[in-house]
């Protein structure tokens, strides 16, 4: 008999250790006590080599360890050599009957020959190189399909089947039926894997994989994570032996499971606001959060219960026995009191390792008397609790992992007490574990921001009775917090209506933040009744409706209008001119002719929301009785002058922002804004706030000497965070040299890319990070090209963020024009092209857009805007 773990992940998928190598493996796979373990990632042109390079064939379809890649670190006694099965997860994105799919499937292979030909089977469907887990936009049939094509003996298996956003059952994404997933295939699905979420007994609940063998494995990311879930087989060990195991039951004899409330998406639940509940709670909220209102992450066990024709587990045929653990440092770390991942609880279980053999031996069969004798007593009660399936459970939900307890707050207290007083004598039974709280305290809490109870500058800056205050705010000083704060006083505490306040944003983003705030806060009947947005939405709202001009069309207008008063820039260049003199509010020539083309149209553009706006009056509008406005240190003057328009004699005014981060200079803001202010209101009352929560003294150390020069001078701010690593600073020759830097320092943080570096850089780090804890930030597109580049050529895997919209293309919003054009029942010339599926290239797609518009009248050349507005969700991109 063996144990068999054979879904797992190399180092070339995202988000996995960089110890995921053949040699780590095969040292964890002799710890934990497994003797067949899946390569992971056999599609992976890089781990196939290693692969290749690093193992030799053992017996019939598997692999064993080269010696001269073995590591010299100690196994337990009589631990077996472990063997290696091809394996690998391929994530497939695809739309079936009307909705997006996405569904993890594992394949194993008799073969690196096979393995070879399937991947470049695939290579022509998409790329295999940026991830050891690709994404296809293949079906799972028809991969399936692929795979037996390829290789006959392919295992295929539908991964974690439950999981919420990829899987075959997935709540989100996936089906009903395996029929439904694998169309004419299903009849060859033969196992499946429940995933640590469920375990046998909540799957048995469901009739339709009665037929199937229900198999569990880790999906490790890390070596050390290997076998939290395996395989127990009694088959020969070879793929002719495994492939019999999994697809007819013989020497199949059973699974070693998570407690699946210990899965990371057991119950359903809200992480964001720390929510979980049951699915009978879900289900009479109607499945959304009751603390945001958003739609909840909808759990297994809800999953489970909607597609399950029993109330109790069943045992068909194809059932087998299993047995609940934890890993042995959470049994070990919960006996000593202690950290499951500190030195003390690490050093026992070598121990036991070097004294009683495998994690699997120590957990399921070590002799009780040995495990006191290495490991104390309550270690042997930890065990037979655990053995006997006497836990404590707090299920885990939306990405948050469960906790399974062997002994309840205090109880292991006292159980040493009663073993001072009767050393023969234990509790019999663990206390019943507690219902899931409806609101759990999130398990992994942000970084420190402002303290959830105000400072008392903040306190003081928000409670101001003074009828105009402006708040002086340092980097990361909360100041949103505290414009939320001053909101909800005002409702609260002075008695303000919520359609008497209105508070204004720089961004879109930032308003929904502010309004959501309150909306949590206040419920959402009082935050819908508040006017929160920017100055553009504000204006629009208050405002009579009159169509906004598009930007192609307003950068046509504004070369028109430079080509009449003889000036000669670009659009760009003239358009840009043209809001600077509408944001001062002065005339010129060329804003004038770009007026009257404008107002000819009917049209508006975002500069004159602003001064439409300013030129009526709101003497009666109650919404502006209290006036807040953020970053106050941004506005513009014709915004500014808006901001005193605004604000009610006898109302409120509170501005909040910081003169140092004023950098939209080039758009008339200043940083002079506040002393502007004070001679426009004499009583504005200005308070500070100094404390700064979001950097370390290193970083606001470097920041402060690099604002000192500022008109001013540099202001006091103190850092409450901890002290952290120094700021380190480097200046490059070129974009090149500076993107190669990058991915260099980037190759050296994660300890290397290869062999040969990573162990000289290994020694030098004491903890190498993973890629998934670096983030690059650029401050332009065009930077991100660079970093690209250097990242990929590197072999560093990275997802870029931040790209411009396909449907901004100058050449796209042409073809999008043509489209418009060509459907247009006045555009006769055009009824006989035939739209094909897709557009012509962009290029030709813009060459007849221009060729055709250049015929129309001026007001038949506009409307790119609205195209993309109503066009875009039609247009065959």
């Amino acid at each position: 008999m063996y144990f068999a773990d054979l879904h797992i992940h190399s180092k070339y998928s995202r988000a996995t250790s960089k110890d995921c190598d053949l040699p780590h493996l095969r040292h964890w796979a002799m710890c934990k006590g497994l003797q067949l373990v899946g390569t992971g990632d056999c599609t992976h042109p890089a781990w196939r080599q290693c692969c290749a390079e690093q193992l030799t064939e053992a017996e019939p379809g598997l692999y064993r360890l080269r010696p001269e890649y073995r590591l010299n670190l100690p196994t337990p006694p009589g631990a077996a050599e472990p063997r290696f099965v091809l394996s690998g997860e391929i994530s497939s994105i695809y739309k079936q009957g009307g909705k997006t799919r996405k569904v993890h499937n594992l394949l194993l292979l008799p073969s690196l020959h096979k393995a070879e030909e399937l991947a470049g089977r695939l290579e022509a469907i998409g790329n295999l190189h940026s991830d050891g887990r690709p994404i296809l936009g293949l079906s799972s049939r028809d991969l399936f399909a692929i795979a037996l094509e390829c290789c006959p003996e392919t295992i295929f298996l539908p991964a974690h089947i439950w999981t919420p956003h990829f899987s075959m059952f997935g709540a989100f994404s996936g089906f009903s039926s395996i029929e439904e997933c694998f169309l004419d295939l299903a009849p060859l699905i033969r196992a499946a894997e429940t995933g640590l979420s469920s375990d046998p007994a909540m799957n048995r609940r469901v009739a339709q994989l009665d037929r199937l063998f229900l198999i569990s494995n880790s999906d490790a990311h890390s070596p050390s994570k290997l076998g939290r879930e395996a395989n127990a087989l009694n088959a020969p060990l070879s793929y002719p032996g495994l492939q019999a195991a999994l697809t007819t039951g013989v020497g199949f004899l059973g699974t070693v499971e998570f407690f699946p409330e210990e899965g990371k998406y057991h119950l359903d639940g809200h992480r964001a606001c720390g929510v979980c509940l049951t699915p009978e709670e879900a289900e009479a909220l109607g499945n959304r959060c009751p603390v945001c209102g958003k739609p909840l992450t909808i759990g297994v066990e809800h999953r489970v219960c909607e597609l399950a024709t029993r109330t109790e587990s069943a045992q068909p045929p194809t059932s087998r026995p299993y047995r609940s653990l934890v890993p042995l440092p959470e049994a070990v770390g919960a006996s000593l009191g202690v950290a499951p991942t500190g030195k003390k609880a690490g050093a026992l279980c070598q121990t036991l390792l070097s004294n009683l053999g495998s994690e699997f031996s120590v957990l399921l069969d070590a002799p009780y008397p040995d495990l006191a004798r290495l490991g104390g007593p309550l270690l042997a009660e930890g065990v037979r609790r655990l053995r006997e399936g006497r836990v404590l459970r707090q299920a885990g939900y939306d990405g948050v992992y469960g906790v399974i307890s062997l002994f309840a707050p205090g109880e292991r207290e006292a159980f040493l007490g009663q073993l001072s007083l009767l050393p023969s004598s234990a509790p019999q039974r663990a206390p019943k574990a507690p219902a899931p709280a409806r609101q759990a305290k999130a398990q992994e809490p942000a970084a420190p921001a402002a303290p959830a109870v105000l400072s008392e500058e903040q306190q003081r800056a928000a409670h101001c009775p003074a009828p105009a205050v402006a708040v002086v705010a340092g980097p990361g000083a909360g100041k949103t917090k505290t414009l939320v704060e001053r909101l909800l006083w005002l409702l609260t505490a002075r008695g303000a209506r919520p359609e008497e306040i209105t508070a204004v944003t720089f961004t879109r983003a930032a308003a929904a933040e502010l309004h959501a705030r309150v909306e949590a806060a206040l419920g959402k009947q009082t935050a819908a009744a508040l006017t929160i947005g920017t100055f553009h939405a504000v204006c629009q709202a208050v405002l009579p409706p009159k169509p906004l001009v598009g930007r192609a069309e307003a950068l046509a207008l504004a070369e028109e209008a430079a080509a009449e008063v003889g000036e000669r820039l670009p659009p760009q260049a003239a358009l840009q001119a043209i809001s600077r003199a509408k944001s001062n509010q002065k005339d010129s020539p060329l804003r004038a002719a770009y007026d009257r083309r404008l107002h000819g149209l009917g049209l508006r553009d975002l500069d004159d929301l602003l001064l439409d706006a300013l030129a009526q009056p709101c003497a009666q509008d109650r919404r502006f009785t209290h006036l807040l406005a953020d970053e106050f240190q941004d506005v513009n003057p014709l915004q500014r002058a808006l901001t005193l328009h605004w604000a009610k004699e006898g109302g409120t005014l509170f501005v909040i922002g910081d003169p140092d981060q004023s950098i939209y200079g080039f758009r008339g803001a200043s940083a002079a804004c506040f002393a502007e202010l004070q001679k426009a209101r004499p009583g504005l009352v200005t308070l500070p706030l100094s404390a700064n929560y979001r950097s370390t003294p290193q970083i606001l150390s470097c920041a402060l000497a690099a604002i000192a020069k500022n008109p001013g001078g540099a202001r006091p701010l103190s850092a409450v965070r901890p002290s952290g690593p120094a700021v380190r600073a480097h200046l490059a020759e070129s974009p090149q040299a500076e993107a190669a830097f990058v991915a260099e320092e980037i190759a050296r943080m994660a300890g290397g890319l290869d062999m040969l570096s990573a162990s000289a850089m290994e020694r030098a780090l004491a903890a190498p990070r993973a890629f998934s804890e670096i983030a690059l930030l650029c401050r332009t597109r065009r930077q991100l090209e660079f970093f690209e580049r250097a990242l990929v050529s590197a072999g560093i895997p990275c997802a870029v963020s931040g790209r411009g919209s396909f449907l901004e293309d100058p050449a796209c919003a042409a073809a999008l024009a043509f489209f418009r054009f060509w459907q247009s029942p006045q555009s006769p010339a055009l009824a006989g092209f035939a739209l094909r599926p897709f557009l012509p290239t962009a290029q030709e797609a813009a060459q007849a857009a221009a060729a055709y518009a250049a015929g129309l009248p001026p007001k038949r050349r506009l409307g790119f805007a609205a195209v993309r507005e109503a066009l875009a969700p039609a247009a065959p991109f």
